[in-house]
């Protein structure tokens, strides 16, 4: 039971079987997640809560890459990705188009992995499941943050 639960989380409550896409479908969960990390009333609590989601995602995704025993960072596993997601929007109001850039930035850079998240990938269990997510949303948020600072307030 306790085993089946665990990789429902890890699995995004079953969106990471999905045949198309499933890291980015899996996401989508980190979307109303995000909004309820958003409600707290400073930034340091929300980096409070980024931080303990991300520290949750490491056993969850470990014991579910154990549990399914697909070989390393299954595809299905999207619980790195959906707890990740947050960190995106930290310090940035929680509008529509900065959620959408947030989420496209974080699947670029989750999808391409630039140095030395590829590197980083390599380490065994939950944390090399988590530690490319967790960077790729790192750089979402300063990719957001340039966007939304200073590209969108000089276009007028």
């Amino acid at each position: 039971m306790k085993n089946k639960l665990n990789q429902f989380i890890a699995t995004g409550f079953g969106f990471g079987f999905s045949r198309f896409m499933p890291g980015t479908v899996g996401t989508l969960w980190g979307i109303p997640l995000s909004w309820a990390v958003m409600q707290l009333p400073t930034t340091a609590l929300q980096i409070v809560a980024c931080l303990a989601l991300t520290l949750l995602a490491v056993p969850i995704c470990g014991a579910a890459e154990r549990q399914l025993g697909k070989g390393s960072d299954p595809g299905c596993i999207v619980a790195d990705e959906y707890l990740t997601l947050p960190i995106c929007y930290l310090g940035l109001p929680f509008t529509p188009w900065v959620v959408l850039s947030g989420f496209v930035f974080h699947r670029i850079f989750d999808i391409t992995k630039p140095p030395p998240i590829r590197q980083l990938q390599n380490l065994d269990g939950g944390i090399g499941i988590v530690i490319d997510d967790f960077l790729a949303a790192l750089l979402a948020l300063a990719a957001n943050h340039l966007l939304f600072r200073f590209i969108v307030p000089m276009l007028g």
